[in-house]
């Protein structure tokens, strides 16, 4: 077996296994993304800035795109071919590209998109009354983290003339009037900071893994295109 041959086997078969470590990752955060949807399954009624909702459906979004990418590169691994090769180095360098600005746009604008998330919150909240799915979406968010409205309870006091809605106090009572003093946006922000740790660990692993795909792709691509060279 010539050199470039055996280079080629070697590069070949250190994608195949970051692939695999890569396609692994994906089913990691797509399992994540499942677990968290039907965990916060009695928010669906809420807007998509809920903040567990939308980590939910990013993880979702993200996972499946890395399972597919995973096993593109493994595939382009396998069957030595340059066109699946380039093909997964293109996505893989889009989706790496998107994380980065995706974790820079949320780094920066971070209070801009909170306010705004919140914005959406508080206008969403005026359908309490006529929407019942919305209405059991909210009962329940304020039940398990024991809060109360988005930013304070005030925010109910437009909605309901000047009330609180039962959820907002300690169950068994007949009327609520001072209601939970934590907002729920915020608990509920805390809540996933505190629980999604791990994963962001996971994430990096898998950012890391995603260079190393990129790097040996490439490297693989060149020793075909030689290796052809060499056989011409």
């Amino acid at each position: 077996m010539s050199a470039s041959r055996r280079c080629l086997c070697c590069v070949k078969y250190l994608m195949f296994v970051f692939n695999l470590i890569f396609w692994l990752g994906g089913c990691g955060l797509f399992g994540v993304g499942v677990w968290l949807s039907f965990t916060q399954s009695e928010f669906s009624s809420l807007p998509l800035s809920f903040p567990s909702l939308s980590a939910a459906n990013l993880l979702l979004v993200a996972g499946g795109v890395t399972m597919v990418t995973g096993f593109l590169g493994c595939l382009g691994a396998l069957k030595e071919q340059r066109c699946l090769l380039m093909t997964f180095f293109v996505i893989l360098l889009i989706l790496v590209l998107t994380e980065v600005t995706l974790t820079l746009v949320l780094h920066i604008f971070h209070n801009e998109l909170d306010t705004k998330a919140q914005d959406e919150l508080k206008e969403g909240m005026k359908d309490y009354l006529t929407d019942e799915g919305l209405k059991r979406s909210w009962d329940n968010v304020q039940k398990m983290f024991k809060c109360c409205g988005v930013t304070n309870k005030t925010d109910w006091y437009l909605v309901i003339n000047g009330t609180l809605p039962f959820s907002c106090c300690s169950s068994g009572m007949d009327q609520c009037v001072e209601g939970w003093i934590e907002p729920c946006y915020q608990k509920a922000r805390q809540w996933l900071l505190d629980n999604i740790l791990s994963v962001l660990v996971f994430g990096v692993c898998i950012g890391i893994v995603q260079i190393l795909a990129l790097i040996f792709s490439l490297l693989m691509y060149c020793q075909i295109l030689r290796a052809e060279k060499y056989l011409d």
